[in-house]
């Protein structure tokens, strides 16, 4: 007999939180992509790449200006 519930999708990797946090980055997240991302994404992933994009976006910035007046 088959089981009438839907299969759970399979977890998202770290790869997929680094999408994620870059579409955010943007501000352009589909609606459908960003409820799977809630369903299937871990939390920790997600911190460790929002900080971790979050810190390159400051490096990046800080290079630009030394770059520049430098």
């Amino acid at each position: 007999m088959r089981d009438p519930r839907p299969a759970a999708p399979p977890p998202a990797g770290i790869l997929d939180a680094i999408k994620a946090v870059a579409w955010s980055f943007f501000g352009v997240r589909a609606g459908r992509a960003r409820e799977r991302d809630f369903t299937r994404l871990n939390p920790v992933h997600v911190i460790i790449a929002g900080l971790a994009m979050a810190l390159l976006f400051v490096l990046t910035l800080v290079a630009i200006v030394h770059a520049v007046a430098g």
